[in-house]
Formats: structure tokens, C-alpha cells, sequence
């Protein structure tokens, strides 16, 4: 039955020079909007019916289509492990602790594994349970906090919380989910549950009847055809770009000998050029998956109560638009997996932090390591990583003592040479980044580091000398010349998604910390705390 299925696909790889199981996976996500359309068109009346339609949709996928019988068994264990350690320590303190430490060990198997299969172009089971974790983790979080009393938790938590278990089958219908299955977006049960049930398409009172969202026939899911074809014309449009610029701009470009023959800019161009595509593939598979799920409903995302429009950016995991055109690395980050970068602030950041304080250089370590292990072993992960966070302590000091020169000193409006320092931010960032994610591609040290070398560590000399620069007297003389623009003390900044980081919470995106300067400083003040006090712990005995 396998092969028969594989024929076709084998076929149409080798007619657009991808591999089997990538077609495959691009088929799946195709396949997921008309049966969405069906799965949408189940009566709400019967949860159960829809449960058990995407719980077949998702093993036809896994075993029909990809024979991971093994993949079965590893996201059987995953879920089943953590349903068993949120039912009987669901009054521990520890429990989500546990089961995150269960999940996350369970997946750096599957991680080691695919490693060391060293197959990038085949499908395992590791991208499902990538999503997985996220699901898992956030599922002892949420029936944790419908452990403790309601003046101890957040908005947040009060929304997600669980006081009971699920059932088995809204469990299994939740965690195999299929439009979602292979690639997220992830999202938390209580939006799966709001959407089994159809509460999460109540309308606010304050709407005008008139503008309610229209549905069809018995349905209370909002129409949604229209924002999902959108979804996936765009997700198309990316994927034609990947296929079309990849045979040219595949990272293999980058170790490869003829790429010394090209001059230094040439050789920027390529790899610029060689990010674009690959970031063109995670466009193309988000657009597609978030489309399937805008279909099937799950979208939704509430309606505006004066224009009547509807929201369908609930499972938003990419902003294209945000990430092509940012002028800071805050706000390239900021638009590239969105769900992710949700996750990591809202089930670790916020959760390594004692109730009552402030989140610190603790919380992003936590985070920063998180993020790292639940995207694998690969030396190139790490080494992106670590430049990411100078990167970003670089980008703050040139936010908060370059650019209110180019802010009028009264108003905090731009000035008119504004527009020449958002070109210079904007062209910086991205060649920072396409330099800072090569070895995010690459995946070996070896090969990053051949990489960076035939690029002369153009990112990181400039990195770390603007580093240098505002940790030497430079850095004082333009705060005093900056003072003396302003005529008082600090500079009168007006809020903005580049000044974010002066006054806007410092939590980490993708675990990169907003300011690692500032968590380096905490990290001395404790230790000289500590030390301080264990001396005259020795003099008072």
C-alpha cells in the first residue's frame, strides 16, 4: 500500500528536484484545507464526530502517507506520559516541571536520533513533536494554575487555566490536531476546547447585531473561506519562489569551492540571498498550515466592535512583512515564529520567575537554554544564538544613544534625516542577520565557521566593535553631547516599535534576551551580594 502511495510522489520529486517525503509534506498541507472544509462542516452538535475525524486524518497522515509507525509510538508516549503526570500530580507544585522535563527529554531523543541519521530532506517525527512540547508543557501549566486560588493568577492564566482534565478523546483530538500536525502553529487547550464547543465565537454585546460575523446555516463558525484562500495563495506564492530561486540559493552554495572565486560583495549577495529562500520555505509551510486552520475555524480571533470586522490572527506564527523590511534586530525577531516566541515568554520566562519579582538574568538564561534544546544539537543553532545576543546588546546602545539624535529634541518626532538612519538600521539589520543565521543552515561548526570565514566575520567585527566603542569613553561623550541636544538630562523619546526597549517589559523573543547587558550586570550584583554576606557571615562567627 506504501509504495503505491509513494509512486506518484516519487514522480513529481524528481520532476521539481526535491525529495520524496518534502512533496509529500507540502501535499499533506495542501490536502488539510479540503478537509478542513468537512471538518468545519460537521455539526457543532457533535464534538465527538469532529474528534474522531481529525484523529484519523492525522494517523492517515502519519501511517497512510509517511509509515511512522514509529512516529505514532513517540507522540503516544509524549502525550499519553504527560496526560498521566498532569492527572496524578496535578496538586504537586513540581508537576509542570515534571512534565516539561519529560517532554523536553522524550524530544532530545528524537533530536539526537535525526542527528545522527544526518537525512535533512526526509520527515520524521521530530517536527510533530517540536510542536508537541509546546502543546504538552503549556498543558501542565494551564492545569496547575487551575489548582490555585483565582487572586494568584494572571489574565492570562485565568483564561487558560484547566480545573479538570479534558477527556481522553477531546485529548487526542487536541494533540492531533491535523492542519497543525506536522508544522504548528501550536496553541493551548483551551482554545481547542472554546473551539470544540463553539464559545470561542461568542460576540461581545457591544457589537451591533448588524455587524455580526455571517456563518452558513446552523454553524456558529464565522465564515472563513475567504482569509484561508488568502492564506493559501500567499503560502503558494512563497512556495513558487522557493522552488524557483533554491536550485540556485541552497546553503550547499555556501561550503562550496567556487564560492571563493566570488568578490566579498558578491559573495553577501549570495548568502543574502540564500537566507531569503530558505526563509521563503518556513513562509510558504506557515502561510499554508495557519490557512488550514483559519478554515477549519480556529483561526478566529474575535470581531471589532465598531467596524464588524473579524480577526483570524490567532495562530499568526509569521509576519513577512515585519521580518523583510525591520530596521532592528527586536523587530526582525519579533515577526519570525510568532507561536514560538508566545510560548517561550508566557510557559518559561514568566514561570522561572518567583511569584511577586521581577524576571531577570535567571528567567532569560532559562529561556535562551529552552529555546536552544527545543530546536536540537546542531552546533549552528548555538553559534547563532550566542551572536544573536551581542547582536542585541549592540542594537540597544545604538537605540538609546545613537538615533534621539535623529529625533527632534522637543517633540521626540522624527527630524528629517530620520529616513537616512532607518536606511542605515534597516540595510545593518539585514545583513547582520544574514550573516548571524548561516550556521542556523549550515547546522556543523566546521561548515559555520568555513562559512564565516570566507565572509570575513563581517557581522562580528562590527558587532563587537560597536560594543568596544560604548564600553570606552565613546559612549559618554555621546551622552553628554546628547544632553546638551536636549538641554536636560534624558532624552524625551516617544514610544515606538524601535524604542520599545527603553520602556517597554524586557522579555526575551526566541529566547534572546531584550538586554544581556543588564542580566550580565545582575548576575555581578548578586554574586558581590553573596559574597559580601558570607563575609560577615565568617566575621559575626
Amino acid at each position: 500500500m506504501i509504495s503505491i502511495v509513494n509512486r506518484p510522489f516519487e514522480v513529481l520529486s524528481s520532476s521539481v528536484g526535491s525529495s520524496t517525503d518534502e512533496v509529500k509534506l507540502i501535499f499533506s498541507f495542501l490536502l488539510s484545507f479540503p478537509l478542513a472544509a468537512i471538518l468545519k462542516r460537521i455539526p457543532d452538535s457533535r464534538p465527538g464526530a469532529k474528534n474522531l475525524f481529525i484523529i484519523s486524518v492525522a494517523l492517515f497522515y502519519l501511517v497512510g502517507l509517511f509509515d511512522l509507525w514509529d512516529g505514532v509510538r513517540t507522540l503516544f508516549i509524549s502525550a499519553g506520559g504527560t496526560y498521566a503526570i498532569a492527572k496524578f500530580l496535578r496538586t504537586s507544585s513540581y508537576m509542570p516541571w515534571i512534565g516539561f522535563a519529560f517532554v523536553m527529554g522524550h524530544m532530545s531523543l528524537s533530536h539526537i536520533t535525526r542527528q545522527i541519521a544526518n537525512s535533512p530532506s526526509s520527515v520524521d517525527i521530530t517536527g510533530a513533536q517540536m510542536v508537541l512540547l509546546m502543546k504538552l508543557s503549556a498543558f501542565c501549566w494551564n492545569v496547575a494554575d487551575g489548582q490555585l486560588p483565582d487572586d494568584l493568577l494572571s489574565d492570562f492564566q485565568r483564561e487558560h487555566m484547566l480545573k479538570e482534565l479534558p477527556s481522553l478523546l477531546d485529548y487526542a483530538g487536541w494533540v492531533l490536531f491535523f492542519p497543525a500536525l506536522f508544522a504548528g502553529p501550536s496553541f493551548d487547550f483551551t482554545d481547542y476546547r472554546r473551539w470544540l464547543d463553539t464559545s470561542m465565537f461568542d460576540v461581545s454585546p457591544q457589537v451591533d447585531p448588524a455587524k455580526k460575523p455571517p456563518v452558513r446555516r446552523k454553524r456558529r463558525i464565522p465564515r472563513s473561506g475567504g482569509p484561508a484562500a488568502w492564506k493559501a495563495v500567499s503560502g503558494l506564492f512563497w512556495l513558487i519562489l522557493f522552488i524557483t530561486l533554491s536550485p540556485s540559493f541552497s546553503p550547499e552554495v555556501l561550503i562550496a569551492d567556487s564560492f571563493v572565486e566570488y568578490n566579498l560583495p558578491r559573495r553577501v549577495w549570495v548568502m543574502h540571498m540564500v537566507s531569503l529562500t530558505a526563509r521563503f520555505k518556513f513562509y510558504a509551510v506557515w502561510s499554508l498550515t495557519e490557512g488550514s486552520c483559519i478554515l477549519a475555524g480556529l483561526g478566529f480571533n474575535g470581531v471589532d466592535a465598531v467596524t464588524g470586522k473579524i480577526s483570524w490572527n490567532r495562530l499568526r506564527n509569521i509576519d513577512p512583512w515585519a521580518v523583510e523590511t525591520a530596521q532592528n534586530p527586536r523587530g526582525y525577531l519579533s515577526g519570525w515564529n510568532i507561536n514560538t516566541s508566545n510560548w517561550l515568554r508566557n510557559y518559561v520566562y514568566l514561570r522561572v520567575t518567583p511569584r511577586g519579582k521581577k524576571p531577570g538574568f535567571r528567567a532569560s538564561l532559562a529561556t535562551f537554554g529552552t529555546s536552544a534544546l527545543w530546536h536540537g544539537f546542531y552546533p549552528g543553532y548555538y553559534l547563532s544564538f550566542i551572536l544573536a545576543t551581542f547582536i542585541q546588546t549592540a542594537a540597544k546602545h545604538f537605540r538609546r544613544h545613537v538615533r534621539p539624535f535623529f529625533l527632534d529634541p522637543i517633540t521626540g518626532k522624527p527630524s528629517p534625516k530620520k529616513m537616512y538612519y532607518d536606511f542605515v538600521s534597516y540595510l545593518i539589520t539585514q545583513l547582520t542577520f544574514t550573516f548571524a543565521t548561516g550556521p542556523f543552515l549550515i547546522l556543523s561548526f566546521n561548515g559555520s565557521i568555513l562559512v564565516w570565514s570566507r565572509m570575513y566575520f563581517y557581522a562580528i567585527v562590527w558587532t563587537f566593535a560597536s560594543l568596544a566603542f560604548f564600553a570606552s569613553p565613546g559612549k559618554v561623550w555621546l551622552r553628554k553631547r546628547l544632553e546638551k541636544r536636549q538641554g536636560r538630562a534624558s532624552a524625551k523619546l516617544v514610544r515606538s516599535v524601535s524604542t520599545d526597549s527603553l520602556t517597554g517589559k524586557a522579555e526575551p523573543i526566541l529566547g534572546i534576551s531584550k538586554d544581556p547587558e543588564g542580566d550580565f550586570d545582575q548576575v555581578v550584583q548578586e554574586i558581590r551580594a553573596e559574597v559580601e554576606a558570607r563575609q560577615r557571615k565568617h566575621k559575626e562567627s
